[in-house]
């Protein structure tokens, strides 16, 4: 699968840990994962959208599926939103984490 913009702000350790007890097999890990995975890009998108006023949200999508690897667009996102949208998206990603670890 090939790098999106916000792979390197992630941190995937904890979840990574949290799904490892949840599964036994890789097989079980290695589908599991691939659900995650779509997750939590849809959780990203949902959550750069939600802080992006919708005037920007075409352009926002334009910029993402010309270039989902740019790692400009979190600055992109920065600017238009006036938040430091790396620290928003860690924070949502631990937010998964926690409802993950509450499906045990």
């Amino acid at each position: 699968m090939s790098q999106l913009f916000f792979d390197k702000i992630l941190d995937l350790s904890k979840l990574e840990n949290v799904l490892n007890k949840l599964t036994r097999s890789t097989e079980e890990r290695t589908e599991l994962w691939l659900h995650v995975d779509e997750i939590i890009h849809n959780r990203i998108i949902s959550c750069c959208l939600l802080h992006l006023h919708k005037d920007h949200h075409q352009e926002f999508l334009e910029i993402f599926i010309r270039s989902p690897y740019d790692k400009g667009i979190i600055k992109y996102l920065d600017d238009k939103t006036k938040k430091d949208m790396k620290k928003v998206l860690q924070d949502e990603i631990k937010l998964l984490e926690k409802e993950i670890r509450e499906l045990r």
